[in-house]
Parts: C-alpha cells; structure tokens; sequence
C-alpha cells in the first residue's frame, strides 16, 4: 500500500493593494506618451482658437499673422465715443489678425495637463467611486490582482480612436463657441430678449454664456462618455482649470483682456 505524496502547490503571491491601486491609475508608457504628445501638438492649435480675444501672451509668445487680416492702414467704424467720432475696437481687430497666438510655454504644460486629466485623474476618480462601492469594492480588488491583462479588441480599438477624435473635434467647436460669444454681445442680448425672466434673475451676459457653455458641455458628455468619473473629473477641471493659471497670469506669463476676465477668479485678480 502507497501512501500518497502531498506535493504543494506554489501560488504567485498577489500584489499588494497599494501596487495594484498603482497599476490602475499610473497609464502604462505608450498611451501615456501618445497623450503627451497629442496635447504639446494639437493642444495649442485647439486652444488657440478663443485665445486671441481672451489673453496676451508675454513670455516667449508665438504670433502668425494671419493672411485674412486687414493691413495696418484700414480700420473699421465699430463705435461712438465721447466726442462722437468713429474708433475702432482694440481688442476685436487686434485678434482678428491673428492665426496663432500661443507661446513656447504651452505645448509642454498642455502636454502634462492632457496626460493628467486625460488618464491620471480619472483613473484616480473612477478607482475611488468603485472602492467606496461596498457591495463590489472587495471583488474589484481580487479581480485587479487575479485577472491578467487583456488587450482591446479590434473593433473596441476603433471605437476608442472614434470617440478620441470626436472628443478633440467637439472640443475645439466648443472653445469657438467660447470665442463667439465672447466676441459676438447679441447673442446674449437676443436671449434675454427671448427670456425676460433671465433679467429677473439678474442673469447678464456672462451668466448666460456661462449656462450656454455648461449646457454644451454637458451634452458633449452624455454623447461621448456618461460615466460618473467623467462627470467628476470634468467639475473639477471647470473649478481648478481658472485656479491653476493664476501663478502663470501672476508670474507674467500671460495676462487676460479686462473685458474677458469677467468670472471668478480672474474677475477678482482685475478689482485688485
């Protein structure tokens, strides 16, 4: 009579939850770089789009004229002043000559802001929403460190470059829908006219660009993503986007028109 051998099984001991928390939010080199790179490359021809009725540049600024633009000797009648004579606006024409107006700065902040609030920051989100989930956080957990690695399908792949080139495209019309409302007053006018109750309220100008935009926005969202930590994320940039330039406009890197700084906390910095 054999008596059998136990032999025992060697398992691979399971990461910690601090390296797989890791795993989860850090974004692994290719898509990382490919994030990086799209934002120092396309993220200043999209930005640019509403920068020049917004801000001047004034530290390594890139300027293009563009071939449109009115020569210097032509200027149109756009107003009265005091003494009744035809003058021209500033800051409309001044950035109608433009095609580009950046500044060699912005590609490598663009670069890191698209990295982080492209992949980092709702990565970071989406992982925080599924561990204060109770019912499915402990699951999630065992699935993060159990489960291998799976490649996207073709088809998943597709879907994903449709819905990137989307979101850039939306992107951009929506920073000219910035650009038009900041340089185009009737619109506004018009709203209130069609909405007498927006007066009421007190609802300005800017208010009503604020409401058009965010309901834009909104909508970009529901088509494109959905989820919560897009919502999330998308908050929080709306709230820390006007917060973390205030070292650059303050360090004179650049510096807000008077007449678009009009929102928190841009609006403040000029009352100073």
């Amino acid at each position: 009579h054999t008596t059998p051998i136990e032999v025992p099984i060697m398992k691979t001991p399971s990461p910690p939850p601090s390296s797989a928390l890791r795993g989860n939010i850090i974004p692994k080199p290719i898509p990382a770089l490919k994030l990086v790179t799209t934002g120092a490359t396309v993220g200043p021809l999209v930005d640019s789009l509403h920068n020049q009725c917004l801000l001047k540049y004034d530290r390594a600024p890139i300027d293009i004229i563009s071939p449109f633009s009115l020569p210097p000797s032509v200027s149109i009648p756009v107003g009265l002043d005091s003494d009744s004579s035809l003058v021209a606006t500033s800051s409309l024409l001044d950035a109608n000559e433009y095609l580009l107006r950046t500044s060699w700065f912005i590609p490598p902040l663009l670069g890191v802001a698209y990295l982080v609030l492209g992949s980092i920051l709702p990565r970071i989100i989406s992982t925080a929403l599924d561990f204060f989930d109770e019912d499915d956080s402990e699951k999630k957990l065992q699935e993060s460190r159990k489960l291998p690695s799976v490649s996207p399908s073709t088809s998943e792949q597709q879907d994903l470059r449709t819905k990137a080139v989307l979101a850039v495209a939306s992107t951009a019309l929506i920073i000219k829908l910035s650009e038009t409302l900041e340089t185009t007053p009737f619109i506004a006018q018009s709203i209130q006219e069609l909405v007498p109750s927006l007066l009421t309220l007190g609802a300005g100008s800017s208010e009503i660009h604020l409401i058009i935009m965010a309901l834009v926005a909104l909508a970009q969202w529901r088509i494109l993503d959905g989820t919560l930590a897009a919502l999330i994320t998308g908050v929080i940039v709306s709230i820390g986007g006007p917060l973390s330039e205030i070292p650059f406009v303050a360090s004179g890197f650049w510096e807000y028109l008077p007449s678009a700084s009009d929102y928190h906390p841009l609006e403040s910095i000029w009352t100073l």
